[in-house]
């Protein structure tokens, strides 16, 4: 008899699963390599693993044979995000990571979402809390949460909303066609600030994989540092922790080949480095680091058209997210699509808002007051 059943399990034990998280990736409705064995288990430099808890549902089509077609991986927080009450985090690590989402089957989306959300529901040793800071709020994944929580009596509350950055190339995109339609009437301008940089000297791009990613990682990580990152001792290499979690993950991704940096040089010299991850048919963008000396040639931008200028000369990916953050101005980016985010938590079956809600909800009013003082104040010039 088929079904779905769920089972929870420690980052130990998941680490064991990375093949079959691999063939959920190629079929999931959209992949999230932030739900990887690879990136549980770097978490776990960070995260102490009695917090971590992830759930996996597996399909049953046979008495000896099962499939994996749902993962969701979290972590016990009680603080003042939650306010201060238990509840359950996802991802393990918001500073790097991009996204809150589940990893669903693809033909599998909705009855996977539903038998999670039961089981979080059943569970009564597990909060029935879900803080989801980064959730997109499209697409077929959030659709199947959507219609979960609305099956389990649950409640999506969404506090605060912006628009990332993304590309979903089209079929005969080259870079011409692509940046036209994503720059619109900026394309001529930011064209020709491109082949400016050119004019400096000699332009040339690098994509590195596996042991090279590894390698150029400790160039990105010195570039990073060198700027003013390093200077407020914000800098990856600036905090060990970090540090040895993004050198983990970064092992264990490379040694799935799904790791990459992109690197921009000038005559020889490193304008911008980008770190990536890959899981399905889906790259995400960790981090960024650029020479500060070169700021004139807008380094970011530069290297972002460099790497769409590679990507749409071979088989690019089916989704490329920027994972840019909240307050991040998304005209700096050249890709021209847009997904919107938002902070979201759930409250996992019926009930009243828990006091992860009313800590939401105060700090979203809190920062609108400010923005709207930040707003008065701008407006007034000072008197003299």
């Amino acid at each position: 008899m088929s079904g779905i059943v769920v089972r929870r399990i420690g980052p130990a034990a998941y680490a064991e699963l990375g093949p079959a998280f691999a063939e959920l990736a190629d079929h999931a409705a959209e992949p999230n390599p932030h739900m990887a064995p690879a990136a549980v288990s770097a978490a776990t430099l960070l995260v102490p693993e009695e917090e971590i808890i992830v759930l996996c549902a597996w399909f049953s089509e046979a008495l000896d044979f099962e499939r994996l077609v749902g993962v969701w991986a979290f972590k016990r927080v009680r603080g003042w995000r939650s306010g201060f009450a238990g509840a359950l985090a996802a991802p393990l690590v918001p500073l790097y990571e991009v996204s809150s989402l589940p990893v669903l089957d693809h033909d599998h989306a909705a009855e996977a979402a539903r038998a999670l959300m039961r089981y979080l529901l059943a569970s009564r040793d597990l909060p029935h809390a879900l803080l989801l800071p980064l959730l997109p709020l499209d697409g077929p994944c959030y659709a199947a949460l959507s219609e979960a929580s609305r099956q389990t009596g649950s409640r999506i509350s969404i506090y605060e909303r912006w628009t990332r950055p993304v590309m979903v190339p089209q079929p005969g995109d080259d870079l011409e066609r692509y940046l036209r339609r994503s720059l619109g009437s900026s394309y001529k301008k930011r064209m020709q600030q491109f082949r400016a940089v050119a004019k400096h000297g000699a332009l040339t791009f690098r994509r590195s994989r596996g042991p090279a990613a590894l390698e150029a990682l400790e160039a990105f990580l010195t570039l990073e540092a060198a700027g003013w990152k390093g200077a407020a001792g914000t800098a990856i290499a600036c905090i060990p922790t970090d540090a040895a979690y993004i050198r983990r993950m970064a092992e264990l991704f490379a040694e799935a080949d799904a790791l990459q940096i992109d690197t921009l040089l000038l005559d020889g010299r490193v304008l911008a480095m980008g770190l990536l991850v890959e899981s399905g048919n889906r790259r995400h963008f960790l981090k960024i680091a650029y020479d500060e000396a070169q700021a004139r040639h807008s380094p970011g931008r530069t290297l972002t058209i460099a790497m769409l200028q590679a990507d749409l000369a071979g088989t690019p990916p089916a989704f490329f997210d920027s994972g840019a953050g909240e307050g991040v101005d998304a005209g700096t980016y050249a890709w021209g699509e847009r997904r919107e985010m938002g902070n979201v938590i759930i409250r996992i079956g019926p009930g009243r808002p828990s006091p992860a809600h009313i800590a939401a909800f105060s700090r979203m009013w809190l920062r609108r007051l400010r923005e709207a003082a930040r707003s008065r104040s701008d407006r007034v010039s000072p008197s003299r």
